[in-house]
């Protein structure tokens, strides 16, 4: 019998670490899963998505939707929403966008900042938290991630051992 993994830790030493293990995430993403991505700001939550994007065959440009609150994709017929809370004023802006609409069983949605939703956002499936690792000077991140739901369980699971 397996046990359960519900946290994992690991370095991410450089940029092509992040991708590398962005792109794990991306192998295993299924669709209804709602991540939460937390840390400050240049912590690198956005480097994270843009790996899951480019790993699942996004060419184009990844922008944080710091000002448009969410960067909608549509990649191999998957539904992807990446939203930003950063500049939410009030969680009633996210009813005026139809967030709830965006949270269906066929989209894959990252939410960042997602304290700025506290009390409308649903449990996230997992919750991933990028920090500039103390002492260094290499800029080397350290990600922490917990999983909060069966759904989340499952994907942590899966996730490219490489990785974490």
């Amino acid at each position: 019998m397996s046990q359960s993994v519900d946290t994992a830790r690991v370095t991410l030493d450089s940029e092509s670490d992040t991708a590398r293990c962005a792109a794990g995430l991306a192998n295993v993403l299924v669709p209804g899963v709602l991540i939460a991505l937390n840390g400050q700001l240049g912590a690198g939550k956005t480097t994270f998505v843009r790996g899951v994007l480019q790993a699942l065959g996004h060419k184009g440009a990844v922008k944080s939707p710091t000002y448009t609150i969410i960067e909608p994709y549509t990649i191999a017929g998957k539904e992807i929403n990446h939203f930003d809370l950063y500049r939410l004023a009030d969680v009633e802006e996210l009813e005026l966008l139809g967030f709830r609409d965006y949270l269906n069983e066929a989209s894959i949605c990252f939410v960042e900042w997602p304290q700025r939703a506290e009390g409308y956002l649903p449990t996230c499936d997992l919750e991933i938290d990028l920090s500039v690792k103390s002492g260094s000077n290499s800029g080397a991140r350290e990600l922490l991630v917990s999983a909060q739901t069966d759904v989340g369980r499952r994907v942590l699971e899966e996730w490219n051992p490489e990785c974490l």
